[in-house]
């Protein structure tokens, strides 16, 4: 099962306590099904779940069930096959037979709470969002400008702040933060989902920087490597050239110190010196040595 089928089951199967909420949620789960005029009023999906609620709010509009039709087995549409039941459902919510273009009717969110209510139905009908686990996007894909204008403008007003792209002629609104997803599934009521995104995300977060510090020391350990093996070099080189006993007291004595050490890092080292010499001291002297090698 996908995430977005997770959320949208989650959605169905929520309480709604007021009458005002119920008919919000229907408005929005049939003004943004697959058609809304008096034409025709239709919903598509593979998700039985959300097509048993866009029927039963068929049923208490009309008093009679919708038309199914199945397609390959998957996709299903549910649709009011009267004109007369049609035009009832547009009445309920304040639209006509002639309207031109598809908008928000505000007149069907009486109150504040109504409005988690009908984007709820609108995502029901119209979102997806995408696994936590891939990437973080959930979006609405409207047909109809005006009407996806409208939605855009209600989602401001709500406080996240969405966006816009054309997709093959519709009109797609959509999020990519993380944090205006989860905000957006908790007004829904989505709660149990939220919760899922935020320990995907917690998780992510903790893999990544794990990842970022293990790459950081494995960056640290090449460095001291190479480091070391050039000093080892250099140490060698002045040994066959001159000796060690030619060199002066502090670098003969690491020269021995790292000879004796070969993958021990600066920081190692200091503590070999058990504070006799500061890690700026070591590998000043270090250099120093590669210097003379140099010069050699």
């Amino acid at each position: 099962m996908s995430f977005s089928t997770e959320v949208k089951n989650e959605l169905v199967n929520l309480p709604i306590l007021s009458e005002c909420c119920r008919h919000a949620l229907a408005y929005g789960l049939l003004l943004f099904g697959r058609s809304f005029s008096n034409a025709s009023v239709s919903f598509a999906a593979e998700n039985r779940t959300v097509l048993g609620l866009y029927a039963s709010c068929i049923s208490e509009i009309t008093g009679t069930k919708p038309e199914y039709t199945d397609r390959s087995g998957k996709m299903a549409i549910v649709s009011v096959k009267s004109v007369m039941e049609r035009r009832e459902i547009l009445e309920a919510f304040g639209h006509s037979a002639g309207e031109l273009s598809l908008r928000i009717n505000r007149a069907n969110l009486a109150d504040e709470c109504c409005f988690a209510s009908f984007i709820r139905g609108a995502f029901l009908s119209c979102g997806t969002v995408s696994s936590p686990e891939k990437n973080y996007h959930l979006e609405f894909v409207v047909p109809f400008l005006k009407l996806s204008n409208d939605l855009f403008a209600l989602l401001q007003e709500l406080g996240f702040s969405p966006k816009h792209i054309l997709r093959k002629s519709c009109h797609v609104i959509y999020f990519k933060d993380s944090e205006n997803i989860e905000d957006l599934l908790t007004r829904m009521g989505a709660t149990k989902s939220t919760l899922k995104l935020i320990g995907v995300k917690i998780d992510k977060d903790m893999r990544n920087h794990v990842n970022r510090r293990v790459n950081f020391e494995t960056a640290n350990i090449d460095r001291s490597v190479q480091a070391g093996s050039l000093q080892l070099e250099a140490i060698r080189k002045i040994d066959k050239a001159r000796g060690l006993d030619t060199l002066p007291k502090g670098l003969k004595e690491i020269a021995c110190m790292r000879m004796e050490h070969p993958e021990a890092s600066l920081f190692e080292l200091e503590e070999l010196f058990e504070g006799r010499l500061s890690r700026s001291g070591i590998n000043h002297r270090l250099k120093r040595l590669v210097q003379i090698a140099e010069e050699i």
